[in-house]
């Protein structure tokens, strides 16, 4: 059952999806080589906490840490570990927060130092198919439009939509209806209203679609073990329109990144607070 939020709902879904935002903003300056996981794990737990909120992932369904973090061949679920990251790595840094009884869930792929252009490629392409699937989030479409976008719009340059992993509905539970595929026919599902919220997550592989999972329960691979992509953002349909509740831009203040990439998903210009 999809359930539709309030005006103040929303808002404070939106205060819970901004600490996640925060959270990896303050991480991007620290991914960089001979850092590990663990270490990253540890700087989000200790900065949820003191902003007011909970770790959204620590324990939920027996998952261990703080962050799920997914290099290179990882596609999502990574638990953090010792081991440095290297140059040229990439890594997904997927983060939930539980706050004021609404949950934020929000990922991005970093590189780590220099990586090959056609892995960069792959970072690119799967961020621009974040926003194409984003776009299609409106009133009267369907729930099957944002994943058709998003598989039209990867498998043209060549890369494999992750079947068995997909977005999702978000509000006072992490995980709430509608389920988001990535990929799918158009006009299908359940069609779009305002005060619906939904985490869209494209993971998108260089290679073939196919996934495999670690012995450890938690961890997806790519099935032949070329890199796969991961990017999420927490959106609302309001008036119509989807809004943004979470950013890339603390990631991008903390790199020097410019972009407006976000701007058409926003009312007013986002003023990013100190942290």
């Amino acid at each position: 059952m999809i359930k539709i939020k309030t005006k103040e709902q929303i808002e404070l879904i939106r205060k819970s999806a901004l600490l996640v935002s925060k959270t990896l903003g303050m991480l991007a300056k620290e991914i960089k080589p001979g850092v590990t996981t663990l270490y990253l794990d540890k700087l989000a737990e200790e900065y949820i906490r003191d902003h007011g909120g909970e770790p959204g992932f620590l324990g939920m369904y027996g998952f261990p840490n703080t962050l799920c973090v997914s290099p290179n061949d990882q596609v999502v679920h990574g638990i953090p570990n010792n081991k440095p990251l290297n140059e040229g790595d990439i890594l997904s840094v997927d983060c939930g927060v539980l706050m004021n009884g609404f949950y934020g869930d929000h990922a991005y792929t970093f590189p780590v130092g220099e990586i090959e252009p056609e892995v960069k490629k792959l970072l690119d392409v799967t961020k621009e198919s974040l926003y194409i699937g984003i776009d299609q989030f409106r009133a009267g479409k369907r729930v099957s439009d944002i994943g058709h976008a998003i598989q039209k719009y990867t498998e043209a340059h060549g890369y494999g939509v992750v079947r068995e992993l997909v977005g999702h509905g978000l509000g006072k539970k992490m995980h709430e209806d509608p389920q988001v595929p990535n990929y799918g026919r158009p006009g299908r599902g359940k069609k779009f209203k305002d005060g619906m919220v939904l985490a869209i997550e494209p993971m998108i592989n260089m290679g073939t679609h196919r996934i495999n999972q670690l012995s450890d329960g938690w961890t997806i691979l790519t099935a032949d073990r070329k890199p796969s992509a991961h990017f999420e953002h927490d959106v609302a349909l309001i008036d119509g329109k989807p809004e943004l509740l979470s950013t890339f831009y603390y990631i991008y203040d903390a790199l020097g990144i410019k972009s407006n990439e976000e701007d058409k998903f926003r009312k007013e210009k986002l003023i990013l607070e100190d942290y």
